[in-house]
């Protein structure tokens, strides 16, 4: 049965963190790497998308306390658990779709994103990927660290299956459920291409999971 997205996060708040950190492949490393991957300097300007309980950002919260940290997530329970382990921290957490929710311009040093992007269509994140662009200061990044499909064929798969399933069980498209969509690493640096990024790297693996870096 899907589950829409928030509330699935929020069914799974307790042990959250522990699920990410032991069960998922690479994450012990990448949660750390992601962070290490970031603008150090005094008052860095970070946007994540999907920050979910802050993961990524610990390390470079505790490293760079000073950071003026943007996170932007559809779950509540999620943002306050964020908030729960930095409460002095100069942290603006915005509970929302970050498809919906306004960047500005030339706002960040930095934005990331890890293990959230895996659920939506090329079509839909190209427009997301524009913004985000326009958000970023010039000479900035955006940092991805997400898992990819292994081929096309496993990429339209993904997409085959979420159809069925939609329209077994009616689900309104105008909701975003839990439900792995990943595209290839090749697509998703295409659709970076095509938002405008540019020097577009992958920085290191761990089996599925890619960390992608971006430039302004």
């Amino acid at each position: 049965m899907l589950e829409k997205m928030s509330d699935f996060f929020k069914a799974r708040l307790d042990g959250y963190d522990e699920h990410m950190l032991t069960e998922i492949e690479g994450a012990a490393e990448f949660y750390g790497f992601t962070a290490s991957k970031l603008p150090a300097g005094n008052e860095c300007s970070i946007l994540d998308l999907g920050c979910g309980t802050g993961l990524e950002l610990e390390q470079y919260i505790a490293a760079h306390p000073d950071a003026r940290i943007t996170g932007i997530d559809l779950s509540a329970e999620m943002l306050g658990r964020f908030k729960e382990k930095f409460p002095d921290n100069n942290l603006n957490l915005i509970c929302g779709s970050y498809f919906d929710v306004p960047f500005g311009e030339r706002r960040f040093d930095a934005a990331v994103s890890v293990e959230s992007l895996h659920h939506f269509t090329a079509e839909e994140k190209l427009p997301l990927y524009t913004k985000l662009r326009k958000a970023i200061k010039r000479g900035g990044y955006f940092i991805l660290t997400d898992y990819f499909a292994e081929s096309e064929e496993a990429e339209r798969m993904y997409f085959e299956n979420l159809r069925v399933l939609k329209k077994e069980q009616g689900t309104d498209d105008c909701e975003f459920y839990h439900y792995d969509t990943p595209l290839t690493v090749e697509h998703e640096i295409t659709v970076l291409g095509g938002a405008g990024f540019s020097n577009i790297e992958i920085l290191y693996k761990w089996g599925a999971t890619y960390c992608v870096k971006a430039a302004v």
